[in-house]
């Protein structure tokens, strides 16, 4: 008996191995900063210096820093495109060279914001060591007075009490007009805002002849605090409104939704959706506003006038403000009067920065975030809520095991 022989098993056909392809696509990182680029930067720098000097020191007949400085920035960015121009394409090219010229045009911006600062520091550094500066008015002081009589005191309060009146009148004022303008949408919305965006580019000087016109001379009102608040706030009004506005609209309409689904009113998914959401912005708003009324000088001069004492009392008497003593006293031309006016425009930008940076801290919180007494609060109440759905749940079981059975006949 002759045994077969075992036949192989049968395997699928093996498939075809692919030809080799050229791999996954790299991708380009474009927010790393290789030692190329630095390279690139350096280079460009140093040779368009370098190319500048030799055409305003040997060939050219210019001169002048603010020629030397545009012809180097323009050399530096054809240098700058050439070097980055044997490493990349065309579109990489144009890129790199609009980030220069964005990082650059910033750098320019804060080095003049930097100068401004330390040049008013600086002029006013030998009034702002005396203590008199901060707590005395100008009463007493003449024009050769040493610097050790006399101060800013009546500045400071009739600036403070000033923009305190104007932002007390322009805040609801222009938050009501933005959310009218967003909420209630129509024929004259439209007019509304077209009126608004065109009270955005008033001039100041406008502004106080209104004012003057409207208040002092027609209503007798005399010139005070109060009449320079009025037109601080003619001022202040359509910025804070406009910029209220685009910040309004700005919320998603999801959120607006979501609250008339729950059966609110309009108003009140405006007062407890909307503007908490818009609540950072709104506050960037009134940061708008003042930074407009907060430096005004020819208002001020024409509603309250000038006066050297101080005047806590905005309603009646002339008042100064901070900027318009800065005004008069870098008019003088005594020395110790003009380090007065700088020292005067150094407090005002300390005291703007104050006033915003309170401003930030108390209407920066982005949406959904809580201060700490509304988590305590929120944490009580939840507490609460276990509570009653714990007293219910247990309501039920304890009736049945109060109640006997029925006993059978």
């Amino acid at each position: 008996m002759t045994i077969a022989p075992e036949r192989p098993a049968l395997r699928p056909p093996a498939e075809p191995t692919p030809p080799p392809g050229p791999g996954p696509e790299r991708r380009r990182a474009t927010g790393t900063l290789r030692a190329s680029d630095v390279y690139a930067v350096l280079g460009a720098a140093a040779a368009s210096l370098a190319l500048t000097w030799l055409l305003f020191a040997r060939l050219l007949p210019f001169s002048g820093a603010v020629g030397f400085v545009l012809v180097a920035y323009a050399l530096f960015l054809g240098l700058y495109a050439l070097l980055v121009s044997f490493d990349e394409d065309g579109p990489a090219v144009r890129d790199r060279i609009a980030g220069v010229v964005v990082r650059t045009l910033g750098l320019v911006l804060l080095a003049v914001l930097v100068f401004v600062v330390a040049f008013t520091l600086w002029e006013g550094r030998e009034a702002l060591v005396h203590l008199n500066f901060f707590t005395e008015d100008m009463s007493l002081a003449g024009p050769l007075e040493p610097l050790d009589v006399g101060g800013i005191l009546h500045a400071v309060v009739g600036t403070l009490e000033q923009v305190g009146i104007a932002l007390a009148l322009t805040v609801p004022a222009g938050i009501v007009c933005a959310v009218f303008l967003t909420e209630v949408p129509g024929p004259f919305a439209r007019l509304v805002r077209t009126v608004v965006e065109a009270m955005t580019a008033l001039p100041s000087i406008v502004a106080g002849l209104f004012v003057y016109a409207t208040v002092i001379l027609s209503l007798g009102m005399e010139r005070s605090g109060l009449a320079a608040s009025l037109a601080l706030s003619v001022m202040m009004l359509p910025i804070i409104i406009r910029a209220a506005d685009v910040v309004i609209r700005l919320v998603p309409g999801t959120l607006r939704e979501a609250s008339y689904a729950m059966g609110s009113s309009r108003w009140r998914t405006v007062w407890h959706v909307v503007l908490p959401t818009a609540r950072s912005g709104l506050t960037t708003a009134v940061i708008l506003g003042t930074a407009r009324g907060v430096g005004e000088t020819s208002p001020v001069l024409l509603t309250a006038g000038f006066t050297a004492e101080l005047n806590a009392l905005p309603t009646s008497g002339a008042q100064v403000s901070l900027p318009l003593a800065t005004f008069e006293l870098v008019k003088s031309p005594e020395p110790n009067m003009i380090a007065r006016g700088f020292g005067t425009a150094a407090v005002l930008m300390l005291l703007v920065l104050l006033l915003f940076v309170l401003a930030r801290i108390a209407g920066g919180r982005g949406p959904g975030q809580l201060t700490k007494r509304q988590e305590r609060r929120r944490a009580e109440a939840s507490r609460r809520d276990a509570a009653r759905q714990d007293a219910r749940a247990t309501a039920p079981a304890d009736r049945s095991a109060s109640v006997s059975p029925r006993s059978t006949p």
